[in-house]
């Protein structure tokens, strides 16, 4: 198993509050993540999780994301953005 680091961003029709991006936050913590979007129309995370490829990382990481946004109640947005980078990529110099 390999671990990706994966971000996922959504996008919706109002602003974000700075206490729901904090339930994002806490939602995402077990996952190694982090959360964003304070003040923006997108909120977003990025988390850590193993999978043997980019495309099943990337199922994993959405499933994740979609989980967290649930569970900090927040308004289901379309998701606009999701890439997944390896352990290995992310250690390549550039």
């Amino acid at each position: 198993m390999t671990r990706w680091s994966v971000a996922v961003e959504a996008e919706g029709d109002r602003v974000m509050e700075l206490d729901e991006i904090v339930e994002l936050a806490d939602a995402v913590a077990p996952a190694g993540g982090i959360a964003s979007g304070i003040g923006t129309h997108r909120y977003g995370a990025q988390l850590v999780v193993e999978a043997e490829t980019r495309e099943e990382a990337l199922d994993r990481g959405r499933a994740e994301f979609a989980a967290a946004v649930e569970k900090a109640r927040l308004p289901v947005f379309d998701v606009v953005r999701a890439e997944a980078v390896s352990e290995a990529e992310d250690a390549e110099p550039e």
